[in-house]
């Protein structure tokens, strides 16, 4: 096993040099144009075959259908589109199929106009050499015109560690050697010389690194999927978006309930930095055109869903230490019915609208849908509550 997996201590992080300008410094960048919507719209794609409810679905996991959602969205003015990866052993997915958000995510760069692509990219596993995640980047935010990010996780499940060969590095340190990594990548994205690096907390060396194409505005979009201490102030000194989950749990009131602190103590971490960051939410979204349709459909997939193992959806039978998800499973908050999704809006195109709102006010600044049929819940979803989005002022 590796020697950044022991239990010593760390030693104390140098002082690093300010982080460059993001993508957010730049007004004319594709994340500056997108973050003047009054609410950032996105897709959470399925990149695997994930069945947690037998109700009928047209959804896929394979590139063809989900690059035809993305393009849908980047032609209805979507800002972000948006999937997970997970590195599980056979039997760990629902299906047997799950594609690289890092490599899918990017190819969908030469068929898309105007959406963010994010791609998430497990940072110590393997480990990635900063170099091959400089390069593939700037190649990516090259093919794109600036479009492209990184999601930036660190692995919350020991079983995926375990894959590559290492045990799980205890929690709050993952994010010690991801702020080394990305004080590295952002040498390596503006210097203008050969750059040299001996890793204090990560095993890897650089000697006179150099990585061309810069990118368009000072590094790729950066994206933090997080609810812990170490995690939140991880991305309020390097990313852009951070990608949060509800303390509340599933449910819409207890999500607004708990939303406003949670969100108000993040922007407030990054103030402290100097920094703005903007927040992100993931909701599935159940609509019809009467609430009694609406509550029949949800219904309907909730009934559909079968009893746990550890191969259904959320792999509850492997070990995790994810903070995020604690709201899910605290019985002093209401929860939903189980739909997935972080959020659950379930009602006529106008509640969806209401609830959108709520969450604003609550202090998102752009959410990523979920819809159990991506086809034809979607396409519902632009025929009649889009509109409806920008009458509320939602949408430019």
């Amino acid at each position: 096993m590796s020697a950044v997996c022991s239990d010593a201590p760390a030693p104390a992080r140098r002082d690093a040099r300010p982080a460059p300008k993001g993508p957010l410094d730049f007004p004319d960048s594709p994340l500056s144009r997108s973050a003047r919507q009054p609410l950032m719209l996105g897709l959470f794609l399925n990149l695997q075959d994930i069945r947690f409810s037998d109700h009928p679905t047209s959804n896929s996991w394979t590139y063809d259908y989900n690059a035809a959602l993305v393009q849908k969205a980047d032609a209805l003015g979507f800002d972000i589109a948006f999937s997970r990866t997970q590195w599980l052993p056979k039997g760990g997915y629902d299906g047997e199929a799950s594609l690289d958000s890092f490599v899918a995510l990017g190819a969908m760069a030469a068929s898309t106009q105007n959406i963010l692509l994010i791609s998430t990219l497990h940072v110590l596993y393997g480990p990635w050499h900063p170099l091959h995640i400089a390069k593939i980047g700037a190649t990516f935010d090259h093919i794109s015109k600036g479009r492209w990010g990184i999601n930036i996780v660190t692995g919350h499940r020991a079983i995926e560690h375990e894959m590559f060969g290492w045990n799980r590095i205890d929690h709050d340190k993952r994010y010690e050697m991801s702020a080394e990594l990305f004080d590295v990548l952002h040498r390596l994205w503006t210097d203008t010389d050969n750059f040299s690096h001996e890793g204090r907390l990560n095993p890897w060396t650089i000697v006179n690194g150099y990585i061309t194409p810069k990118p368009n505005y000072g590094r790729p979009i950066l994206v933090t999927a997080t609810g812990s201490d170490a995690g939140i102030d991880f991305a309020a000194g390097h990313s852009d978006l951070v990608f949060i989950t509800s303390p509340g749990g599933a449910y819409i009131e207890s999500a607004l309930e708990t939303l406003p602190a949670h969100i108000s103590a993040i922007k407030a971490r990054a103030r402290a930095k100097g920094r703005e960051v903007k927040t992100i939410i993931n909701p599935i979204v159940v609509s019809r055109d009467t609430e009694a349709e609406a509550q029949a459909y949800a219904r309907a997939i909730a009934d559909g869903v079968p009893a746990p193992t550890h191969t259904s959806f959320g792999h509850r039978g492997y070990d995790s230490d994810a903070v995020a998800w604690k709201g899910r499973r605290d019985p002093s908050h209401k929860q939903g019915l189980n739909l997935g999704g972080n959020i659950e809006i379930i009602g006529t195109p106008a509640q969806v609208v209401e609830q959108l709102a709520a969450l604003k006010k609550a202090g998102i600044d752009g959410v990523q849908f979920n819809f159990y049929d991506f086809t034809a819940d979607f396409d519902y979803f632009a025929a009649t509550t889009l509109p409806l989005l920008q009458q509320a002022g939602l949408r430019l």
